[in-house]
C-alpha cells in the first residue's frame, strides 16, 4: 500500500512522510479517524514507507523486497491485531489472518460490518481478547526479522476493553525499534491508559470532491458519483457499499414520490409506492430514506438562510431551492422525522408496501393540510 493509492488526506500523508525524514517516528501512534476515511490504509502505507529499502521522496518504492511483502501483507516484521469473533477462548488474530488479508486487500476501507460478513459472524460480539493481548506481547518480544522495525497495526483498539491493560507496559516501554500503530474511530471508547501512551494523528473524513474523483476514476458517471458522495457523508466505505447496492437514481425517485404526495392523488400514490418504491429491495429502500433525510436537513439549512453550509450536487441544490418555496422549518423537520422513522422500520423488516403508503399519506398531510403558509403554486415541484 503506497500513499498515492489512498484517496485524499494529503496533509496527513505529508506529516507522516516528514516524521520519517526527520527521524521523529514515535513508537506508539493513534490514528484517529471516522470509518471510511482511510486511516487503516494510511497506517499500512506509513509502515511500508518506514520499512522500504529504497525510499522515494514522498512514497515507498513499491518494488523492493520489503514493499512486495507489504503489498501481500506477509512481511515477517508486520503484525496485525483486530477485533474478531472468537469461538474458543484461545483464538487470536492469527487464527483469522487469511480472512483478514483477503478482506483488507479487497477493500482497504472496510468497516466492522464488512469484516463481520467476511467471517460470517452474524450477531456475535466482536472482541480483542486476553489471548490476543498475550500473543501481541510474545510477538513483540522478538527482534526484527528482516527490517529495521517490528510493526504492529491494531485496528479498532476500542474492542480491547480491560484486556488492554495487559499491553500497557509493552506500549510504554517497548523493545528497541518496535512501532505500535493503533487505528481507531472513537476516542471515547479507548482506555485512557492507552491514549495517554500514544501520539495522536487526527484523520478527517473525506471531502465529497475526493470521493467523486475516486468514483469517476472507476468509470462512474459524474452525476451518480456526486449522489453517492453526498449519501456517504465522507465515508468511502459507505460510498462503495451504495455503489454495489444502488440500482436506482434516488434523486429522481424521491422527486417523483414528492410530486405524487403533493398532488394528493390517491391512486397515483398507491401505484407509485407499490410499483416503484416497494420493489427496490430492502437495502435500497433504507438508503432511499437516508437520502431523503439528508435532503430535508439541507432544506432546513436553506430555510434558515445558512446556504454557506450547503454542499450539494447541482441537481439536489436546484431541488431544495425550489422545494423550500413550499416549506417552512416546521414542515421540513416533520418530513425528516417521518423519513427517519421509516428508515428505522425498514431496518427492522417492516412490510414495504404498507410502510411506503403510510409515510406517503403522512407526507400528504404535512404538505397539503398542515401548512403554516398559503397554498403555493402546484407546479413548483415540476
Amino acid at each position: 500500500m503506497q500513499f498515492k493509492d489512498i484517496v485524499g488526506q494529503q496533509s496527513v500523508k505529508n506529516h507522516l512522510i516528514q516524521t520519517v525524514k526527520d527521524e521523529r517516528i514515535s513508537h506508539a501512534q493513534l490514528f484517529l479517524g471516522p470509518e471510511g476515511s482511510g486511516s487503516l490504509a494510511l497506517a499500512l502505507a506509513y509502515a511500508q514507507y518506514i520499512s522500504c529499502e529504497i525510499k522515494q521522496e514522498n512514497d515507498s518504492c513499491n518494488d523492493c523486497s520489503s514493499c512486495r511483502k507489504f503489498n501481500k501483507l506477509v512481511h515477517p516484521d508486520l503484525h496485525f491485531s483486530y477485533p474478531f469473533f472468537a469461538s474458543h477462548h484461545e483464538n487470536t488474530a492469527l487464527t483469522f489472518i487469511e480472512d483478514w488479508r483477503k478482506a483488507f486487500l479487497a477493500n482497504p476501507y472496510l468497516g466492522l460490518d464488512e469484516w463481520r460478513d467476511q467471517l460470517n459472524a452474524d450477531n456475535k460480539q466482536a472482541n480483542i481478547n486476553i489471548a490476543e493481548a498475550h500473543s501481541i506481547i510474545t510477538k513483540l518480544s522478538l527482534k526484527p526479522f528482516e527490517g529495521e522495525y517490528k510493526i504492529l497495526i491494531m485496528w479498532l483498539p476500542e474492542y480491547l476493553s480491560l484486556q488492554g491493560n495487559a499491553l500497557l507496559k509493552v506500549i510504554e516501554e517497548p523493545a528497541q525499534k518496535t512501532l505500535f500503530l493503533l487505528v481507531a474511530q472513537n476516542q471515547e471508547q479507548i482506555l485512557n491508559t492507552i491514549i495517554s501512551r500514544t501520539q495522536l494523528v487526527k484523520i478527517p473524513k473525506l471531502s465529497q470532491q475526493d470521493i467523486v474523483e475516486y468514483l469517476e476514476k472507476r468509470n462512474i458517471e459524474t452525476a451518480k458519483a456526486q449522489q453517492l458522495a453526498y449519501l456517504s457523508n465522507g465515508n468511502l466505505q459507505t460510498a462503495l457499499h451504495h455503489l454495489n447496492n444502488q440500482e436506482n437514481d434516488f434523486h429522481e425517485l424521491f422527486l417523483q414520490w414528492l410530486r405524487a404526495c403533493w398532488g394528493n392523488a390517491g391512486l397515483n400514490i398507491v401505484n407509485y409506492t407499490e410499483g416503484e418504491l416497494a420493489k427496490m429491495g430492502r437495502e435500497n429502500q433504507k438508503n432511499f430514506f437516508k437520502y431523503g433525510v439528508n435532503l430535508m436537513r439541507e432544506c432546513m439549512l436553506y430555510l434558515a438562510h445558512a446556504s454557506s453550509l450547503i454542499h450539494l450536487p447541482p441537481k439536489e441544490l436546484e431541488f431544495i431551492s425550489k422545494f423550500s418555496q413550499v416549506l417552512n422549518l416546521a414542515k421540513a423537520e416533520a418530513i425528516a422525522n417521518e423519513l427517519e422513522k421509516a428508515q428505522y422500520h425498514i431496518e427492522r423488516n417492516a412490510n414495504p408496501k404498507i410502510l411506503f403508503l403510510d409515510v406517503s399519506l403522512v407526507l400528504v398531510k404535512i404538505l397539503k393540510f398542515n401548512s403554516l403558509r398559503q397554498k403555493a403554486d402546484s407546479n413548483i415541484l415540476l
